[in-house]
């Protein structure tokens, strides 16, 4: 049986069109280096030397455990911004949540906002998210963010000198992001971030906003039709993998922006796609976007988070609509235990006053039975004790 690190070899030399990209650390758009000292993670070259055949490896000395944490969208503009820069205390946001994060060794989110004091509204949208550098970095530099895709459909909320700006700030809080740039190239750059003992390459793709795109000389997301039938997606991919390959991680995380808002069941092409990325040697598949919790399927013994839902925002409450409770959702944190997937443990949360608390036992409830009912059709295996949720991991 190959193992994990050869299928990702494998399963990119054998789709058509490769061109490698280049796998950095972020930096500034002015070339500079972001600080590598951030709370959770450090963003570091990696050296590509072969290394083992696993695709989670097993250097790690036996007992060793990591834990690294998957959020949905991180909408700090409007609102939350208002209310937490005001309050003065910007890790706020994260309200009862902080310690959990804080026990994690890596935070992977969907910035759903532009980071920005400047730039102008991009033309003819309905909402516009962004937030002051001043709160937002502090705040992700609080959680111990280790990774965000900006790989969505807000990012150029206020055009290119607010993603110019996005870049810069995160890059120097050594926060690692990917999945919009200077240009196509830019944005198709894969990651390295460190968590615990573990090097993790991670992407970030949509299929929203294709106004968004970037191109060979415009900046922009890394805008794809998720679908893997489509030649040119097969092709773009590879040039993510074939990044990601090259630096031999010990996992790979591929964040998607997939699909419209509040529909509580994915898209059968988002299926497929996530199974082929599994097949291609992704570790784990972040979805995000609906704004709302779907299930989770376990496929060749990796976790695919159809959508995380919302970890913190300031929209509207959907009480009525039949499922939806977008205020409702989870902290899922991916467990590797002595250098294999183990578990991925499911944190109800609610949003509640523009920040993210751990749910009360009706909501954790909640979260917790819908999430199991919104996996059964992918015969998704669960494991519920008390108020303990989770999903077993690996290969049998």
């Amino acid at each position: 049986m190959r193992t994990r690190r050869t299928m990702l070899s494998s399963g990119v030399a054998g789709l058509v069109g490769l061109a490698g990209c280049t796998h950095t650390r972020p930096t500034a758009d002015d070339g500079s280096r972001g600080a590598t000292d951030g709370t959770n993670s450090d963003v570091s070259d990696a050296d590509s030397d072969g290394g083992d055949d696993t695709a989670v490896d097993d250097t790690a000395a036996d007992g060793d455990e990591t834990r690294i944490g998957f959020v949905g969208d991180l909408m700090l503009g409007r609102s939350v911004n208002e209310r937490w820069a005001d309050d003065g205390d910007p890790e706020n946001v994260w309200g009862s949540t902080l310690p959990r994060l804080r026990e994690l060794d890596g935070i992977v989110g969907n910035l759903e906002c532009c980071v920005s004091d400047s730039g102008t509204k991009w033309p003819n949208k309905g909402y516009y998210f962004r937030a002051n550098p001043s709160f937002a970095v502090p705040a992700l530099e609080a959680a111990g963010a280790s990774f965000v895709s900006l790989a969505n459909n807000h990012i150029l909320d206020y055009s290119e000198p607010a993603l110019r700006d996005t870049r810069a700030h995160l890059a120097d809080a050594g926060i690692a992001r990917a999945g919009a740039g200077t240009d196509r190239a830019s944005a198709l750059e894969s990651v390295i971030f460190e968590a615990g003992e573990l090097t993790v390459a991670a992407f970030g793709l949509t299929d929203q906003s294709e106004a968004f795109a970037a191109s060979d000389t415009e900046p922009g997301t890394a805008f794809a039709t998720l679908d893997p039938t489509v030649s040119a997606t097969r092709s773009l991919v590879g040039q993510v993998l074939d990044s990601a390959a090259s630096h031999d991680p010990d996992l790979v995380v591929a964040s998607l922006h997939w699909g419209p808002n509040w529909e509580t069941e994915p898209r059968a092409v988002h299926e497929r796609f996530g199974r082929w990325l599994v097949d291609l040697g992704v570790d784990v598949v972040h979805g995000h976007s609906a704004h709302v919790l779907q299930g989770v399927e376990v496929y060749e013994g990796r976790p695919i988070i159809y959508d995380a839902g919302d970890f913190v925002d300031d929209y509207i409450s959907y009480r009525d609509r039949e499922g939806v409770r977008n205020k409702r959702s989870a902290l899922f944190e991916v467990v590797v235990r002595d250098g294999d997937l183990d578990e991925l443990v499911v944190e109800p949360i609610e949003i509640v006053d523009e920040a993210a608390t751990l749910a009360d036992d009706d909501v954790a409830e909640w979260v917790r039975d819908t999430l199991a009912e919104r996996s059964e059709p992918f015969d998704t295996e669960i494991e519920q004790s008390d108020n303990r949720v989770a999903f077993p991991l690996g290969d049998e």
